[in-house]
């Protein structure tokens, strides 16, 4: 095999500076016949060729119904299977309460954000294609930095929720065939580790897809299977009701002395598993990190923003909707012993086929999941990379390789490298750590104030030129300060619930 260059795709490299050749070689290809009349003298807009926009990309195609279906799919994944434990830490009450206020705060700051994909105006300004174009353009200097971090931690911790989860699921597929056969008389107990190792395995082959762009079908094939398991839920939760003939649960939530695996519930311990289940809920809801890519997708006029919040307004609905129906469903079913993982309570171990179908949807669509979540990791560290060692082959050099039936493949030697590290890192973590509840409720803090509330905000008022001290930035300061007490109260339960699971936990050995 030969080396095919000493650097990166140069989409990868260099995609600034080539966005900008295209553009030029776009313009001067259409303005080389004179304009036809006056109007289009004065409007250079008018000269651009039907194939393309005002940037020199393809014409976006994007409806206000494809934006609705990304953001649905976005937004109803694995965080969808918690929300009945969220429920039943605070009850009938407060839980559906809170499930709304996430809703609409969430599409308040979608709104703002959305406003903020072109710089300057929101009709003629520049686009920002990703959430990261967006504040360093907006906001620049350290801001974009610590966005950046934040942004790249949220995705490294996701990964490590992704392995937990993917896990447990396997796990209760092997788990209500064994209570099936043993007609629940066998405990069924067994590790994780082993799980994780497969599911780790199986991320390493697939992170060897290159690029982005390439994962295309199996995004699709992940969004199928999330709908899948989580109308399976939802129908088990609706029929486990109407067995019961009557809903389980209190107005406020699990009971103190509740035995749960952690021991009893104490006063304490209820105060942080109902901000943990703060955590859950945002973590159950939060997209905002993908909103600008997905807008990048829509065709103009009308603008792209006017789209988004139309899209963003019905598809929050339709989400919300379908959240309230699976949290309070599975709460009605379990009550204050309502599972960390809806699918994997074993309250249904008699249409037990069923039960398998749903956990195998939720592995496979997490095998999707982790690498549309990773990929823009695995390609930030590959550039820094390529920049700062270009002069190495270790680091730059491809080499293509035919494979049988799927053509030629691209052989990075640092790309196999790093993504494998990367693998083996955040499944070694998940071994060490395995409470998908609190892991979740973690994530869902830390990425909620900062990304969905904090920067959509600011690059709002910096976009508005919203004076300081006037009562429009007052309210907006309100509700930034508002949510971020609540991310710090939910990372504080988060917190509290792992040091309590680590008291019955010993390292690489705890059984389910």
């Amino acid at each position: 095999m030969l080396p095919r260059s000493r650097t990166l795709p140069p989409r990868m490299n260099h995609g600034t500076i080539e966005e900008r050749q295209d553009i030029r070689h776009y313009m001067q290809v259409e303005i080389q016949p004179k304009a036809q009349s006056e109007t289009e003298a004065i409007n250079p807009l008018s000269n651009y060729s039907k194939c393309f926009d005002d940037d020199g990309r393809l014409k976006r195609t994007g409806t206000f119904w494809t934006a609705t279906s990304h953001i649905i799919t976005a937004v109803i994944g694995s965080g969808v299977l918690s929300l009945a434990w969220a429920i039943a830490q605070l009850g009938w009450v407060a839980g559906p309460i809170v499930m709304l206020l996430f809703a609409i705060v969430i599409l308040y700051t979608s709104g703002l954000l959305s406003e903020c994909y072109r710089t300057g105006d929101p009709v003629t300004g520049p686009r920002s294609y990703t959430y990261m174009d967006a504040v360093k353009a907006t906001l620049g200097g350290r801001k974009v930095k610590v966005c950046g971090a934040i942004q790249y931690m949220n995705l490294f911790g996701t990964a490590i929720g992704y392995t937990i989860a993917a896990s447990v699921s396997m796990m209760a597929i092997k788990r209500s065939n064994c209570f099936h056969k043993s007609g629940g008389k066998d405990p069924c107990h067994m590790s994780s580790n082993g799980y994780m190792i497969t599911f780790g395995i199986t991320e390493i082959i697939f992170s060897q897809i290159p690029d982005f762009d390439q994962v295309w079908w199996l995004s699709i094939v992940a969004a199928i299977m999330s709908f899948t398991y989580s109308i399976v839920g939802l129908s088990l939760g609706i029929a486990e009701v109407a067995e019961n003939g009557s809903f389980k649960g209190s107005l406020t939530g699990i009971s103190i002395g509740t035995i749960t695996k952690a021991g009893q519930v104490t006063a304490t311990q209820k105060l942080w598993r109902s901000l943990q289940a703060l955590g859950a809920i945002a973590f159950a809801y939060s997209y905002s990190i993908i909103l600008l890519e997905i807008q990048d997708t829509v065709k103009s006029p009308p603008a792209e923003y006017k789209t988004m919040k139309k899209a963003t307004s019905l598809s929050m609905s339709v989400t919300t909707v379908f959240y309230l129906l699976c949290g309070c469903m599975g709460y009605a079913a379990f009550g204050d012993n309502s599972p960390g993982n809806l699918l994997t309570g074993f309250g249904f171990y008699d249409p037990y086929w069923l039960l398998d179908i749903a956990n195998l949807a939720i592995v496979i669509h997490l095998v999707g999941a982790y690498q549309v979540y990773c990929q823009p990791l695995y390609a930030f560290v590959e550039k820094w990379s390529a920049q700062k060692w270009s002069k190495s082959d270790f680091v730059t050099a491809e080499y293509d390789i035919p494979l049988p039936f799927f053509g030629v493949y691209q052989l990075n030697f640092f790309r196999v490298v790093w993504r494998t590290v990367f693998v083996v890192v955040t499944t070694l973590i998940a071994m060490l750590l395995p409470f998908f509840n609190d892991v979740v409720g973690l994530l869902g803090a830390f990425g909620f104030w900062p990304l969905t509330v904090y920067f959509p905000i600011e690059m709002y008022v910096s976009q508005k030129k919203i004076k300081r001290w006037s009562s429009r930035w007052i309210a907006l300061q309100i509700l930034s300060v508002t949510c971020l007490s609540v991310s710090i109260a939910a990372a504080v339960g988060s917190v509290a619930g792992v040091l309590l699971d680590l008291k019955t936990y010993k390292p690489f050995k705890t059984s389910y």
